[in-house]
């Protein structure tokens, strides 16, 4: 039940009138993927039909806001046909002295990811990075790549949380934000 004091102290003190948004200098890029561009098809999960290597790309960030203590990184598909989207990673209590995340560091387990960073539940139903996989007859789908810069150390997340109630500790905590969108389709079965 702790967690429901920590959302109601979050509650109190989140602002309605202002959002953190995007911070000046504050730059979030992937040596795997191109903002704008299309994804690489290893990017691409391995379920429901997709079979690509399922594994998260490589991120590099600079220029946070002064006062960051901490980040959360999330990865979102608001064109997938559930009527809320997809959230394919979510990552919190990222150290502030990090500056990238190396390719893999979704792996279930959070082994990859830097001490003390821990993964939140997706979509998928796993704390874990889920690829790309949108329906095959399905336009490109966009996926939005945000890192936050968070005026606290540690998001006090149970290990059980939702997509959802991580991704309002984060907003109520957030200085700033980076991110990038890309886009992706399954490729035509021949």
């Amino acid at each position: 039940m702790n967690h429901w004091k920590t959302l109601a102290a979050a509650l109190a003190t989140l602002s309605l009138t202002t959002a953190a948004g995007a911070a000046p200098g504050f730059k979030l890029t992937s040596p795997d993927i191109k903002a704008g561009s299309l994804i690489d098809p290893r990017f691409e999960a391995n379920v429901f039909g997709c079979n690509g290597q399922n594994k998260s790309p490589a991120l590099k960030w600079s220029g946070a806001p002064a006062g960051t203590q901490s980040y959360a990184l999330t990865v979102y598909d608001p064109d997938a046909p559930t009527g809320s989207g997809w959230w394919h990673w979510q990552v919190v209590n990222i150290p502030a002295d990090t500056t990238e995340l190396k390719a893999d560091a979704g792996a279930a387990g959070g082994a990859n990811l830097p001490k003390g960073a821990n993964q939140v539940r997706i979509d998928y139903g796993v704390a874990a990075w889920g690829g790309m996989c949108p329906p095959a007859s399905d336009k490109a789908h966009r996926y939005i790549f945000t890192l936050y810069a968070l005026k606290v150390p540690k998001l006090d997340v149970p290990a059980d949380a939702t997509a959802a109630m991580a991704g309002f500790m984060i907003n109520a905590n957030a200085l700033g934000e980076a991110r990038f969108t890309a886009r992706y389709a399954r490729r035509k079965a021949k």
